[in-house]
């Protein structure tokens, strides 16, 4: 049995106990039997004073059922966590408790309700701006530049694989670190504080800057933005390091292509320039003279149209806009044609002509223009640059295992020095040391290396002793 339900119970028992008391006075008044010295006013007393403990004891027993009606839903809302109103039994003699107590728990209800709508309203916004974050995180982190993020303390933020690999650091141990800390690189850590501090005046600004990464310096154009907060506040600097080293070097390519093609025209120009003018100035009387100076012009006229002829190629190979009509074809056939023309040419200096060809039925897949122009280059540098009486060796081959077609051209010439090897092959370069032995333009061996590897396929080396000679090897793919 509960305390309360035994509290009841007595209180039950009391009750009825006064009430029997004053019963019995009442009557033993009426009946005139009340005690000697006992008066009326006595026991009118008496009877006042015991209906007062049964009134007081009803009121009480009211209250009581009260307050354990309201504790009972007080700890009702302490269990589930829900407020609401209380409620109280009878005659309700504890209203003026009950009712500001209502109006409290009202008011709480409703501003507890306001909390958890605004509470659902954050929620929202917070998984929006997680899903935003991770977006934004996502685009960083797929871009092929470095990106490098800091806040307006200076501190790593984010960054993306690309500004980890470059940097030299590691995100996940670097973020709320100072940049000074995390980057070895000091000029950086210059230029983002210096973007920071300077936002108002300069937003943005892209400046070049050369970071050695993996063992060579690069060059980097870094794009340096602040990032505006509320209250039109520098909040942090976005850095973008862009590798700009290939395209300068493309811009020095093209600038020195220029200057190149200029001079290369300008030679041949100069030269038939100066011949017609003194045919029109009448400065030759005689036939074999004026003939001399039409073969000189005739000449150079060749050679001008020749340089732009590889000019034109070269550049229809590298864009991809020359016609090329592939058929199958035999190496040793068109070198052997090669030869049949170019022996002039090697009797004419004194140089002999050696060959030891492949069987013919070995074909590859090619332009037959081309090829030719490509064997007909090589063994004409071969005999220009080999002296009397030394030896220019035409080889083919097969290398079955590999599936290649070798053409191979060795002279006993000049040869190569080790420091222009390199760079045999690039638009206009001359081996200084030979240019006194042979006159050229330096794009024949850049239009060979394109024909045989960006048209054919094909691979081109070369090797090469100074001094000694030289050997062009050319590999094409074998026809199936």
């Amino acid at each position: 049995m509960t305390t309360a339900r035994r509290f009841g119970i007595a209180s039950l028992a009391v009750i009825l106990l006064g009430f029997a008391a004053a019963y019995y006075a009442t009557a033993m008044a009426l009946q005139g039997r009340l005690a000697a010295g006992v008066s009326m006013r006595d026991a009118l007393l008496m009877l006042v004073a015991g209906v007062c403990v049964l009134m007081l004891l009803v009121f009480w027993r009211g209250v009581h059922g009260s307050v354990r009606c309201i504790g009972s839903q007080l700890e009702n809302m302490t269990r589930t966590g829900e407020i609401g109103l209380v409620m109280t039994q009878g005659r309700h003699e504890l209203a003026g408790v009950t009712r500001p107590l209502n109006e409290f728990f009202t008011n709480v209800r409703s501003q507890i309700e306001q909390l958890r709508s605004e509470n659902r309203e954050l929620q929202i916004q917070s998984r929006i701006a997680a899903a935003e974050k991770h977006h934004t995180e996502a685009i960083i982190f797929s871009i092929s530049d470095a990106v490098l993020v800091t806040n307006q303390f200076d501190e790593v933020v984010l960054a993306n694989p690309a500004a980890e690999d470059l940097l030299g650091f590691q995100l996940r141990t670097s973020v709320r670190r100072n940049i000074d800390k995390a980057l070895g690189d000091a000029r950086m850590v210059r230029l983002i504080r210096e973007t920071r501090s300077h936002g108002r005046e300069q937003s943005r600004k892209v400046v070049e800057h050369e970071i050695e990464y993996k063992g060579v310096r690069r060059t980097f154009a870094v794009t340096l933005s602040c990032v505006v907060g509320s209250g039109n506040q520098v909040s942090g600097v976005v850095a973008v390091l862009h590798d700009v080293t290939r395209e300068k070097e493309i811009a020095k390519m093209k600038t020195d292509f220029v200057s190149n093609v200029s001079h290369e025209l300008k030679t041949p120009l100069a030269s038939i320039k100066a011949y017609v003018e003194m045919l029109q100035d009448g400065e030759v009387d005689d036939e074999e003279t004026a003939g001399e100076f039409y073969g000189i012009i005739a000449k150079e006229s060749e050679r001008l149209h020749r340089l732009i002829e590889n000019i034109l190629s070269i550049s229809r190979i590298e864009s991809g806009v020359i016609k090329v009509v592939k058929e199958p074809l035999s190496l040793t056939a068109v070198a052997k044609q090669v030869l049949d023309v170019a022996t002039v040419q090697a009797d004419a200096k004194g140089v002999t002509l050696k060959r030891k060809l492949a069987p013919v039925y070995y074909q590859v897949d090619a332009d037959s223009d081309m090829l030719y122009q490509v064997v007909m280059n090589l063994v004409s540098n071969a005999i220009k640059y080999t002296a009397r009486s030394g030896t220019v060796a035409v080889n083919t081959d097969v290398d079955e295992a590999r599936g290649v077609a070798i053409c191979e051209v060795r002279d006993t010439g000049a040869g190569i020095p080790a420091e222009d090897l390199p760079h045999i092959f690039d638009k206009f370069y001359r081996v200084r040391a030979n240019n006194e032995l042979a006159k050229g333009t330096g794009l024949g061996l850049t239009l060979v290396k394109h024909m045989v590897e960006t048209v054919h396929d094909g691979r081109l080396t070369v090797t090469s002793d100074e001094g000694k000679g030289s050997t062009f090897t050319v590999e094409l793919p074998v026809l199936r």
